[in-house]
């Protein structure tokens, strides 16, 4: 039965799935705000949205959970739904825990570059892998393959700004603001996300202009990503051919329509090996790993702590910590896979070592 014939049956069951995701999100508490002391800037306080706490371990989950709502209140899916993902990994991870929790046939489109715990992580939550070999053909894919099983593609790229509630409904942006409501700096100077579809800055950017908020958004990029060059330059859509990032989940070669520019303040781009030291360094603060992107963030972090700290401001900046580590012990975590690469990070690791006085 296709998810457009309207029946009663479809209608029930698209009520109890809906009420499936939403006593899901009941049973899980809210993501943790860390507080990181900056021992050589005593006036400036990092704080960490821990978003790997989720049951499916990343910010995608979020992603995910409003993909599937939207999907269904649009009546897009229905019992028999196939569920295609284009995703560089934990977005998929994320989306095959909601197709299994309604028992739905869900297919991942992934780079054939992907972390194998990524993959392995998709399967276990009974998802399908097709990889591509050239991850610009990923939407391509993805439509061909919602064509020919009669399926829905989620097409994150698309509808990540949309699908989410940005006005409030425990966004990530209201939990941002409700946990600093008692620290002695509770509105952000900054708030510090990356971009992989555009849907966390965008939910993010609109929440601080509806709550009129002196906070600014600062968006973290890899250097071989299109966002912070259309950022600058509106006409700068695409990336050349054979360049890219090797940090999973942020950074794109082409702008995607849920990237919106006009809610960000600033954007800095960041170099994969400084992403990796970064990385390490607060791998090592916290006693736990986090994943490539929140070594992005931190990149970013640093060099606004460090401007702030010239000024002689005070204040408080916020940064997610999009994911563990586990997942990436076998690329970022594996010295000689850096090594291949030419990725000499442990001299970055030194650098960003030096903020948290270790």
């Amino acid at each position: 039965m296709r998810a457009d014939r309207d029946t009663g049956a479809v209608r029930r069951w698209r009520s109890e799935a809906i009420h499936r995701i939403e006593a899901d999100f009941n049973r899980s508490a809210d993501t943790h705000l860390i507080r990181v002391e900056l021992p050589r800037h005593p006036g400036i306080t990092l704080y960490l949205k821990d978003e790997s706490s989720h049951p499916t371990g990343s910010l995608k989950h979020r992603l995910a959970r409003s993909l599937f709502l939207y999907a269904l209140c649009n009546g897009w899916i229905g019992p028999d739904t196939c569920v295609i993902e284009s995703s560089s990994g934990s977005t998929a991870v994320s989306e095959a825990y909601f197709a299994k929790m309604l028992a739905l046939r869900f297919i991942a489109v992934v780079p054939a570059s992907t972390a194998a715990p990524k993959l392995d992580a998709i399967r276990f939550h009974g998802g399908e892998i097709h990889m591509v070999d050239d991850p610009r053909t990923v939407y391509d894919v993805s439509n061909t393959l919602a064509t020919e099983t009669g399926g829905h593609y989620l097409d994150q790229f698309t509808y990540a700004e949309r699908a989410t509630d940005w006005r409030g409904n425990n966004n990530i942006a209201e939990s941002i603001f409700a946990q600093m409501s008692a620290e002695e700096h509770p509105v952000p100077r900054w708030i510090v996300c990356g971009a992989g579809t555009g849907g966390t800055s965008a939910t993010i950017g609109r929440f601080i202009g509806y709550q009129r908020h002196a906070t600014r958004l600062c968006v973290a990029d890899p250097v071989h990503s299109v966002f912070h060059r259309h950022f600058s330059d509106r006409q700068a859509l695409s990336l050349p051919e054979g360049c890219g990032s090797c940090i999973e989940g942020i950074g794109r070669p082409r702008v995607e329509p849920s990237f919106i520019p006009s809610v960000i303040d600033r954007m800095i781009a960041v170099e994969d090996v400084a992403s990796i030291g970064a990385m390490r360094a607060l791998s090592r603060r916290l006693g736990r790993r986090v994943g490539g992107s929140t070594g992005t963030n931190l990149v970013a972090v640093t060099q606004l702590v460090e401007e702030m700290a010239a000024r002689g401001d005070v204040g408080s900046i916020v940064t997610i910590l999009c994911d563990g580590g586990e997942r990436y012990g076998c690329t970022y975590y594996d010295d000689p896979w850096l090594d291949a690469r030419g990725l000499d990070w442990r001299a970055q690791e030194t650098a960003f070592s030096a903020i948290f006085g270790l």
